[in-house]
Protein backbone atom coordinates (compact mmCIF):
# COMPACT_ATOMS: atom_id res chain seq x y z
CA UNK A 1 0.00 0.00 0.00
CA UNK A 2 1.66 3.43 -0.82
CA UNK A 3 1.11 6.28 1.40
CA UNK A 4 -1.33 7.95 -0.86
CA UNK A 5 -5.02 8.02 -0.40
CA UNK A 6 -5.83 6.38 -3.96
CA UNK A 7 -2.76 4.63 -6.11
CA UNK A 8 -5.14 5.69 -9.09
CA UNK A 9 -7.19 9.04 -9.87
CA UNK A 10 -9.32 10.11 -12.70
CA UNK A 11 -10.13 13.34 -14.09
CA UNK A 12 -13.24 13.11 -16.25
CA UNK A 13 -15.80 10.50 -16.32
CA UNK A 14 -16.27 9.91 -19.68
CA UNK A 15 -15.41 7.37 -22.30
CA UNK A 16 -11.50 6.70 -21.11
CA UNK A 17 -12.22 7.94 -17.74
CA UNK A 18 -13.83 5.35 -17.05
CA UNK A 19 -12.50 2.49 -19.03
CA UNK A 20 -9.72 3.44 -17.21
CA UNK A 21 -11.12 3.26 -13.68
CA UNK A 22 -12.86 0.41 -13.93
CA UNK A 23 -9.95 -1.74 -15.32
CA UNK A 24 -7.30 -0.15 -12.98
CA UNK A 25 -9.70 -1.08 -9.50
CA UNK A 26 -10.49 -5.01 -10.97
CA UNK A 27 -6.65 -4.95 -11.54
CA UNK A 28 -6.52 -3.79 -7.30
CA UNK A 29 -5.92 -0.16 -7.31
CA UNK A 30 -7.57 1.87 -4.81
CA UNK A 31 -9.48 4.48 -8.05
CA UNK A 32 -11.06 7.53 -7.08
CA UNK A 33 -13.12 8.95 -10.39
CA UNK A 34 -14.36 13.17 -10.19
CA UNK A 35 -16.68 14.30 -12.27
CA UNK A 36 -17.79 17.93 -12.87
CA UNK A 37 -21.01 17.59 -15.88
CA UNK A 38 -22.28 13.89 -16.39
CA UNK A 39 -21.55 10.65 -16.34
CA UNK A 40 -20.30 9.50 -19.88
CA UNK A 41 -18.90 12.30 -21.11
CA UNK A 42 -19.27 13.83 -24.47
CA UNK A 43 -20.27 10.68 -26.29
CA UNK A 44 -22.92 9.64 -24.17
CA UNK A 45 -24.52 13.07 -23.36
CA UNK A 46 -23.59 15.61 -26.46
CA UNK A 47 -21.88 13.28 -28.78
CA UNK A 48 -22.41 9.68 -30.46
CA UNK A 49 -25.38 8.60 -28.33
CA UNK A 50 -27.67 11.44 -28.83
CA UNK A 51 -26.41 12.11 -32.46
CA UNK A 52 -27.52 8.89 -33.88
CA UNK A 53 -30.50 8.85 -31.97
CA UNK A 54 -31.21 11.85 -33.93
CA UNK A 55 -29.93 10.46 -36.93
CA UNK A 56 -32.39 7.71 -36.76
CA UNK A 57 -35.52 10.19 -36.87
CA UNK A 58 -34.28 11.95 -39.56
CA UNK A 59 -34.07 8.81 -41.85
CA UNK A 60 -37.88 8.04 -41.11
CA UNK A 61 -38.47 10.69 -43.58
CA UNK A 62 -36.86 9.25 -46.54
CA UNK A 63 -38.42 5.70 -45.93
CA UNK A 64 -42.14 6.74 -45.86
CA UNK A 65 -41.27 8.86 -49.34
CA UNK A 66 -39.58 5.46 -50.38
CA UNK A 67 -42.54 3.20 -49.59
CA UNK A 68 -44.77 4.36 -52.42
CA UNK A 69 -42.54 2.54 -55.09
CA UNK A 70 -42.92 -0.55 -52.87
CA UNK A 71 -46.60 -0.73 -53.12
CA UNK A 72 -47.63 1.25 -49.84
CA UNK A 73 -50.71 3.48 -50.89
CA UNK A 74 -50.82 7.06 -50.10
CA UNK A 75 -51.63 8.20 -46.53
CA UNK A 76 -51.94 11.15 -44.12
CA UNK A 77 -48.49 13.11 -44.43
CA UNK A 78 -46.83 11.88 -40.77
CA UNK A 79 -45.94 14.86 -38.58
CA UNK A 80 -42.77 15.34 -36.67
CA UNK A 81 -42.66 16.27 -32.61
CA UNK A 82 -39.54 17.71 -32.04
CA UNK A 83 -39.93 17.90 -28.21
CA UNK A 84 -41.01 14.15 -28.42
CA UNK A 85 -38.15 13.42 -30.22
CA UNK A 86 -35.95 15.44 -27.31
CA UNK A 87 -38.42 14.08 -24.39
CA UNK A 88 -37.40 10.39 -25.24
CA UNK A 89 -33.71 10.95 -26.23
CA UNK A 90 -33.33 12.88 -22.77
CA UNK A 91 -34.70 9.78 -21.06
CA UNK A 92 -32.33 7.62 -22.47
CA UNK A 93 -29.84 9.46 -21.53
CA UNK A 94 -30.57 9.56 -18.08
CA UNK A 95 -30.44 5.59 -18.19
CA UNK A 96 -26.92 5.23 -19.43
CA UNK A 97 -25.82 7.95 -17.00
CA UNK A 98 -26.90 6.09 -14.60
CA UNK A 99 -25.63 2.68 -15.78
CA UNK A 100 -22.02 4.46 -15.92
CA UNK A 101 -22.54 5.44 -12.39
CA UNK A 102 -23.71 1.82 -11.63
CA UNK A 103 -20.45 0.51 -13.26
CA UNK A 104 -17.63 2.58 -11.38
CA UNK A 105 -19.61 1.45 -8.07
CA UNK A 106 -20.08 -2.25 -9.13
CA UNK A 107 -15.96 -2.28 -9.45
CA UNK A 108 -15.29 -0.26 -5.79
CA UNK A 109 -14.15 3.06 -7.87
CA UNK A 110 -15.24 5.58 -5.22
CA UNK A 111 -17.30 8.82 -7.31
CA UNK A 112 -16.75 12.01 -6.03
CA UNK A 113 -19.06 15.05 -7.53
CA UNK A 114 -17.26 18.28 -8.52
CA UNK A 115 -14.33 19.72 -10.69
CA UNK A 116 -11.07 18.61 -9.88
CA UNK A 117 -7.94 20.60 -10.21
CA UNK A 118 -4.48 20.36 -9.34
CA UNK A 119 -3.25 21.33 -6.20
CA UNK A 120 0.45 20.55 -6.16
CA UNK A 121 2.34 17.02 -7.06
CA UNK A 122 0.16 14.04 -6.18
CA UNK A 123 -2.60 16.34 -4.74
CA UNK A 124 -6.04 16.53 -6.33
CA UNK A 125 -8.64 19.32 -5.46
CA UNK A 126 -12.65 18.32 -5.58
CA UNK A 127 -14.99 21.02 -4.05
CA UNK A 128 -13.95 21.25 -0.22
CA UNK A 129 -12.12 17.89 -0.24
CA UNK A 130 -8.60 17.09 -1.01
CA UNK A 131 -6.91 13.69 -1.95
CA UNK A 132 -3.75 11.84 -3.00
CA UNK A 133 -2.49 9.86 -5.24
CA UNK A 134 0.19 8.09 -7.07
CA UNK A 135 -1.03 8.09 -10.43
CA UNK A 136 -3.58 10.37 -11.59
CA UNK A 137 -5.14 10.32 -15.45
CA UNK A 138 -6.79 13.36 -16.94
CA UNK A 139 -9.69 11.96 -19.16
CA UNK A 140 -11.85 15.58 -19.96
CA UNK A 141 -11.98 15.40 -23.51
CA UNK A 142 -12.98 18.12 -25.42
CA UNK A 143 -15.48 21.21 -25.33
CA UNK A 144 -16.93 22.92 -28.63
CA UNK A 145 -14.58 26.24 -30.22
CA UNK A 146 -16.44 29.16 -31.64
CA UNK A 147 -14.30 31.96 -33.33
CA UNK A 148 -14.45 35.29 -32.11
CA UNK A 149 -16.72 37.66 -34.30
CA UNK A 150 -18.93 40.30 -34.38
CA UNK A 151 -22.52 38.48 -32.85
CA UNK A 152 -21.47 35.05 -31.89
CA UNK A 153 -23.39 35.54 -28.89
CA UNK A 154 -26.90 35.03 -31.49
CA UNK A 155 -25.20 31.28 -32.25
CA UNK A 156 -24.97 27.95 -30.50
CA UNK A 157 -22.57 25.08 -30.88
CA UNK A 158 -22.81 21.18 -31.46
CA UNK A 159 -23.37 20.87 -27.29
CA UNK A 160 -26.61 23.38 -27.62
CA UNK A 161 -28.32 21.20 -30.63
CA UNK A 162 -29.33 19.10 -27.95
CA UNK A 163 -30.97 20.81 -25.74
CA UNK A 164 -33.34 23.13 -28.59
CA UNK A 165 -36.57 22.57 -27.88
CA UNK A 166 -38.49 23.49 -30.53
CA UNK A 167 -37.58 22.55 -34.23
CA UNK A 168 -36.11 25.51 -36.31
CA UNK A 169 -37.60 25.89 -39.61
CA UNK A 170 -33.90 27.31 -40.84
CA UNK A 171 -30.56 26.95 -39.62
CA UNK A 172 -26.99 28.19 -41.10
CA UNK A 173 -24.34 25.38 -39.64
CA UNK A 174 -20.76 26.50 -40.18
CA UNK A 175 -18.13 23.67 -40.60
CA UNK A 176 -17.19 21.08 -43.21
CA UNK A 177 -16.42 18.49 -40.50
CA UNK A 178 -17.85 15.27 -39.03
CA UNK A 179 -20.31 17.26 -36.77
CA UNK A 180 -21.19 20.10 -39.03
CA UNK A 181 -22.41 17.15 -41.58
CA UNK A 182 -24.07 15.24 -39.20
CA UNK A 183 -25.84 17.58 -37.64
CA UNK A 184 -26.71 18.85 -41.15
CA UNK A 185 -28.31 15.68 -42.25
CA UNK A 186 -30.15 15.86 -39.31
CA UNK A 187 -31.64 18.92 -39.99
CA UNK A 188 -32.84 17.93 -43.40
CA UNK A 189 -34.28 14.92 -42.77
CA UNK A 190 -36.16 15.98 -40.51
CA UNK A 191 -37.49 19.06 -42.04
CA UNK A 192 -35.33 21.93 -41.90
CA UNK A 193 -33.85 24.36 -44.64
CA UNK A 194 -30.34 24.24 -44.44
CA UNK A 195 -27.35 26.80 -45.33
CA UNK A 196 -23.88 24.81 -44.84
CA UNK A 197 -21.08 27.10 -44.35
CA UNK A 198 -17.62 25.88 -45.01
CA UNK A 199 -14.76 28.04 -45.48
CA UNK A 200 -12.33 24.99 -47.82
CA UNK A 201 -13.72 24.22 -51.33
CA UNK A 202 -14.82 20.51 -50.16
CA UNK A 203 -16.05 19.35 -47.17
CA UNK A 204 -14.57 16.60 -44.79
CA UNK A 205 -10.74 17.69 -44.33
CA UNK A 206 -8.44 14.33 -43.56
CA UNK A 207 -10.76 11.74 -45.57
CA UNK A 208 -9.90 10.38 -49.17
CA UNK A 209 -10.10 12.53 -52.08
CA UNK A 210 -12.72 10.58 -53.95
CA UNK A 211 -14.86 10.35 -50.49
CA UNK A 212 -14.53 14.06 -50.17
CA UNK A 213 -15.52 14.91 -54.01
CA UNK A 214 -18.43 11.99 -53.83
CA UNK A 215 -20.17 13.71 -50.09
CA UNK A 216 -19.53 17.36 -51.46
CA UNK A 217 -21.87 16.35 -54.88
CA UNK A 218 -24.15 14.76 -52.48
CA UNK A 219 -24.15 18.26 -49.95
CA UNK A 220 -24.73 20.45 -53.25
CA UNK A 221 -27.82 18.42 -53.63
CA UNK A 222 -29.37 18.26 -50.31
CA UNK A 223 -28.16 22.21 -49.08
CA UNK A 224 -27.91 25.39 -49.39
CA UNK A 225 -23.54 24.72 -49.62
CA UNK A 226 -21.62 27.81 -49.31
CA UNK A 227 -18.24 26.91 -49.81
CA UNK A 228 -14.61 29.01 -50.05
CA UNK A 229 -17.13 31.24 -47.66
CA UNK A 230 -16.75 32.16 -44.17
CA UNK A 231 -19.08 34.38 -41.45
CA UNK A 232 -17.83 37.65 -40.85
CA UNK A 233 -20.58 38.50 -38.14
CA UNK A 234 -24.50 37.58 -37.17
CA UNK A 235 -26.69 40.03 -36.64
CA UNK A 236 -30.70 40.16 -35.01
CA UNK A 237 -33.75 41.52 -37.10
CA UNK A 238 -36.46 42.46 -35.28
CA UNK A 239 -38.29 39.11 -36.36
CA UNK A 240 -35.77 37.54 -34.20
CA UNK A 241 -34.23 35.60 -36.77
CA UNK A 242 -30.36 35.60 -37.38
CA UNK A 243 -28.62 37.46 -40.04
CA UNK A 244 -25.60 35.77 -41.29
CA UNK A 245 -23.09 37.90 -42.61
CA UNK A 246 -20.84 35.52 -45.36
CA UNK A 247 -16.96 36.71 -46.91
CA UNK A 248 -17.97 37.71 -49.95
CA UNK A 249 -20.82 40.31 -48.93
CA UNK A 250 -24.01 38.41 -48.91
CA UNK A 251 -26.01 37.65 -46.46
CA UNK A 252 -28.72 34.73 -45.35
CA UNK A 253 -31.46 35.18 -42.93
CA UNK A 254 -32.25 32.30 -40.82
CA UNK A 255 -33.95 31.02 -37.89
CA UNK A 256 -30.77 29.27 -35.70
CA UNK A 257 -27.26 29.36 -36.55
CA UNK A 258 -25.04 26.52 -35.76
CA UNK A 259 -20.92 26.39 -35.30
CA UNK A 260 -19.42 23.09 -35.50
CA UNK A 261 -16.11 24.60 -36.13
CA UNK A 262 -13.88 22.10 -34.08
CA UNK A 263 -13.55 20.98 -30.73
CA UNK A 264 -10.71 22.09 -28.16
CA UNK A 265 -9.12 19.96 -25.37
CA UNK A 266 -10.83 21.20 -21.90
CA UNK A 267 -7.96 21.24 -20.04
CA UNK A 268 -8.84 25.05 -18.92
CA UNK A 269 -9.05 25.68 -14.88
CA UNK A 270 -7.13 22.24 -14.17
CA UNK A 271 -4.30 23.69 -12.73
CA UNK A 272 -1.77 22.02 -15.20
CA UNK A 273 0.87 24.86 -14.35
CA UNK A 274 1.21 23.94 -10.67
CA UNK A 275 2.63 20.25 -11.74
CA UNK A 276 4.47 21.38 -14.93
CA UNK A 277 2.40 19.44 -16.91
CA UNK A 278 2.97 20.98 -20.84
CA UNK A 279 0.26 21.69 -23.26
CA UNK A 280 0.33 22.29 -26.38
CA UNK A 281 -1.11 25.69 -27.38
CA UNK A 282 -4.71 24.31 -27.70
CA UNK A 283 -4.77 23.52 -24.25
CA UNK A 284 -4.20 19.39 -25.24
CA UNK A 285 -1.67 17.69 -23.15
CA UNK A 286 1.64 16.45 -25.07
CA UNK A 287 2.08 12.81 -23.53
CA UNK A 288 4.86 10.10 -24.59
CA UNK A 289 4.25 6.76 -26.24
CA UNK A 290 2.49 5.46 -22.54
CA UNK A 291 0.67 8.71 -21.91
CA UNK A 292 2.56 10.05 -19.80
CA UNK A 293 2.89 14.21 -19.72
CA UNK A 294 6.19 16.25 -18.58
CA UNK A 295 4.75 15.95 -15.34
CA UNK A 296 5.73 11.93 -13.64
CA UNK A 297 2.75 9.89 -12.33
CA UNK A 298 0.38 12.50 -14.60
CA UNK A 299 -1.20 10.60 -17.51
CA UNK A 300 -3.75 11.88 -20.34
CA UNK A 301 -6.03 9.91 -22.27
CA UNK A 302 -9.07 10.65 -25.62
CA UNK A 303 -9.45 13.76 -26.89
CA UNK A 304 -7.67 15.84 -24.28
CA UNK A 305 -4.49 14.44 -26.13
CA UNK A 306 -6.15 15.32 -29.60
CA UNK A 307 -4.61 13.02 -31.57
CA UNK A 308 -7.40 10.59 -32.65
CA UNK A 309 -10.62 11.61 -31.21
CA UNK A 310 -12.64 8.98 -31.44
CA UNK A 311 -14.76 7.34 -28.17
CA UNK A 312 -13.34 3.24 -29.28
CA UNK A 313 -9.84 4.97 -29.66
CA UNK A 314 -10.22 6.78 -25.85
CA UNK A 315 -11.44 3.34 -24.50
CA UNK A 316 -8.76 1.59 -25.59
CA UNK A 317 -6.52 4.29 -24.50
CA UNK A 318 -7.87 3.97 -20.61
CA UNK A 319 -7.71 0.19 -20.98
CA UNK A 320 -3.93 0.33 -22.19
CA UNK A 321 -2.54 3.02 -19.99
CA UNK A 322 -4.74 1.09 -16.69
CA UNK A 323 -2.86 -2.61 -17.36
CA UNK A 324 0.24 -1.45 -17.80
CA UNK A 325 0.36 0.69 -14.70
CA UNK A 326 -1.30 -1.97 -12.35
CA UNK A 327 -1.13 -5.39 -14.19
CA UNK A 328 2.57 -5.14 -15.48
CA UNK A 329 1.07 -4.98 -19.29
CA UNK A 330 3.62 -3.54 -21.21
CA UNK A 331 1.24 -3.43 -24.29
CA UNK A 332 1.24 -0.28 -26.39
CA UNK A 333 -1.80 1.47 -27.88
CA UNK A 334 -1.64 0.46 -31.70
CA UNK A 335 -2.59 3.58 -34.03
CA UNK A 336 -2.67 1.78 -37.09
CA UNK A 337 -5.48 0.76 -39.09
CA UNK A 338 -8.68 2.71 -36.61
CA UNK A 339 -12.23 2.67 -38.81
CA UNK A 340 -14.02 5.98 -38.39
CA UNK A 341 -17.03 6.72 -39.24
CA UNK A 342 -19.35 10.35 -40.42
CA UNK A 343 -23.24 9.51 -39.20
CA UNK A 344 -24.22 12.05 -42.03
CA UNK A 345 -26.68 11.28 -44.70
CA UNK A 346 -24.82 9.92 -46.96
CA UNK A 347 -22.98 7.75 -44.48
CA UNK A 348 -19.46 7.47 -44.49
CA UNK A 349 -16.92 4.52 -43.37
CA UNK A 350 -13.47 4.35 -43.57
CA UNK A 351 -10.39 2.07 -42.63
CA UNK A 352 -6.94 2.17 -43.15
CA UNK A 353 -4.72 4.39 -45.38
CA UNK A 354 -5.88 6.86 -47.80
CA UNK A 355 -5.43 7.34 -51.31
CA UNK A 356 -2.96 10.03 -51.05
CA UNK A 357 -0.79 8.36 -47.93
CA UNK A 358 -0.83 5.50 -49.69
CA UNK A 359 1.16 6.90 -52.39
CA UNK A 360 3.00 8.98 -50.61
CA UNK A 361 4.42 5.67 -48.55
CA UNK A 362 4.16 2.99 -50.92
CA UNK A 363 5.61 2.74 -54.50
CA UNK A 364 2.73 1.19 -56.23
CA UNK A 365 -0.47 1.07 -55.35
CA UNK A 366 -4.03 -0.04 -57.29
CA UNK A 367 -7.37 1.78 -56.89
CA UNK A 368 -10.41 0.02 -57.11
CA UNK A 369 -13.75 1.89 -57.43
CA UNK A 370 -17.12 1.45 -57.65
CA UNK A 371 -20.14 3.48 -57.68
CA UNK A 372 -23.82 2.11 -57.85
CA UNK A 373 -27.39 2.95 -56.81
CA UNK A 374 -28.03 0.35 -54.22
CA UNK A 375 -30.98 -2.00 -55.09
CA UNK A 376 -33.56 -0.32 -52.09
CA UNK A 377 -33.62 2.60 -54.70
CA UNK A 378 -34.09 1.29 -57.97
CA UNK A 379 -38.09 0.92 -57.95
CA UNK A 380 -38.36 4.50 -57.47
CA UNK A 381 -35.21 5.66 -59.56
CA UNK A 382 -34.25 7.56 -56.78
CA UNK A 383 -30.96 9.42 -57.75
CA UNK A 384 -28.88 7.80 -54.89
CA UNK A 385 -25.58 5.78 -54.66
CA UNK A 386 -22.94 4.54 -52.81
CA UNK A 387 -19.18 4.70 -53.58
CA UNK A 388 -17.04 1.97 -52.41
CA UNK A 389 -13.00 2.48 -52.48
CA UNK A 390 -10.25 -0.35 -52.32
CA UNK A 391 -6.40 1.02 -52.48
CA UNK A 392 -3.87 -1.57 -52.37
CA UNK A 393 -0.14 -2.67 -52.73
CA UNK A 394 0.64 -4.26 -55.65
CA UNK A 395 3.48 -5.89 -54.15
CA UNK A 396 2.44 -7.35 -50.92
CA UNK A 397 -1.16 -7.49 -52.62
CA UNK A 398 -2.21 -6.24 -48.96
CA UNK A 399 -5.17 -3.60 -48.66
CA UNK A 400 -4.05 -0.54 -47.22
CA UNK A 401 -7.70 1.51 -47.12
CA UNK A 402 -10.88 0.22 -47.43
CA UNK A 403 -13.46 3.61 -47.68
CA UNK A 404 -17.14 3.48 -48.40
CA UNK A 405 -20.16 6.22 -48.71
CA UNK A 406 -23.42 4.86 -48.65
CA UNK A 407 -26.44 3.39 -46.99
CA UNK A 408 -25.33 1.20 -43.50
CA UNK A 409 -21.44 1.84 -44.26
CA UNK A 410 -20.65 1.88 -40.88
CA UNK A 411 -22.19 -0.97 -39.91
CA UNK A 412 -20.35 -2.96 -43.76
CA UNK A 413 -16.83 -0.92 -42.55
CA UNK A 414 -16.90 -2.28 -39.13
CA UNK A 415 -16.51 -5.78 -40.37
CA UNK A 416 -14.26 -4.81 -42.88
CA UNK A 417 -11.98 -3.29 -40.34
CA UNK A 418 -11.53 -6.56 -38.76
CA UNK A 419 -9.96 -8.32 -42.30
CA UNK A 420 -7.69 -5.05 -43.01
CA UNK A 421 -6.37 -5.32 -38.93
CA UNK A 422 -5.31 -8.93 -39.85
CA UNK A 423 -3.83 -8.27 -43.19
CA UNK A 424 -5.99 -9.37 -45.81
CA UNK A 425 -4.99 -9.04 -48.85
CA UNK A 426 -6.85 -8.84 -52.57
CA UNK A 427 -6.77 -11.76 -52.88
CA UNK A 428 -8.72 -12.77 -50.22
CA UNK A 429 -11.69 -10.61 -50.79
CA UNK A 430 -11.18 -11.85 -54.22
CA UNK A 431 -11.56 -15.49 -52.92
CA UNK A 432 -14.59 -14.46 -50.15
CA UNK A 433 -18.05 -15.50 -51.59
CA UNK A 434 -20.53 -12.50 -51.65
CA UNK A 435 -23.68 -11.97 -49.71
CA UNK A 436 -26.01 -11.27 -52.21
CA UNK A 437 -28.09 -9.42 -52.90
CA UNK A 438 -26.37 -6.51 -50.77
CA UNK A 439 -23.79 -3.49 -51.11
CA UNK A 440 -21.26 -4.95 -49.04
CA UNK A 441 -20.37 -7.37 -51.99
CA UNK A 442 -19.09 -5.28 -53.84
CA UNK A 443 -16.33 -4.71 -51.95
CA UNK A 444 -14.98 -8.23 -52.57
CA UNK A 445 -16.44 -8.35 -56.76
CA UNK A 446 -14.34 -5.28 -57.90
CA UNK A 447 -12.02 -6.96 -60.18
CA UNK A 448 -9.91 -4.15 -61.78
CA UNK A 449 -8.51 -1.43 -61.22
CA UNK A 450 -9.68 2.04 -61.58
CA UNK A 451 -5.90 3.85 -61.60
CA UNK A 452 -2.42 2.61 -60.29
CA UNK A 453 0.80 4.42 -60.25
CA UNK A 454 3.85 2.87 -61.50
Amino acid sequence: MSGFDYDFFVIGAGSGGVRAARIAAGLGARTAIAEARFMGGTCVNVGCIPKKLYAYAAHFAADFQESAAFGWQEFTKPGFDWSSLKSNKDNEIKRLNGIYENLLKNAGVTLMRGFATFEAANTIRVGEQTVTAEHILIATGGQPWMPDIPGIEHAINSDDFFELTEQPRSVAIVGGGFIATELAGIFKGLGTHVHLIHRGGQLLSGFDQDIRSFYTSCAERDFDLHLNSEVSQIGKTSAGTSRVGLSDGSEIEVEKVLFATGRRPATSGLGLERVGVSTERNGSIIVDSVFESSAKGVYAVGDVINRVNLTPVALGQGQVLARRLFGRSVTDYAWDNIPSAVFSDPQIATVGLTEAQARADYSEIDIYRSQFRPLKYTLSRKEKYSMMKLIVDRKSDRVLGLHMVGDDAAEIVQGMAVAIKCGATKADFDATVGIHPTAAEEFVTMREPVASNQ
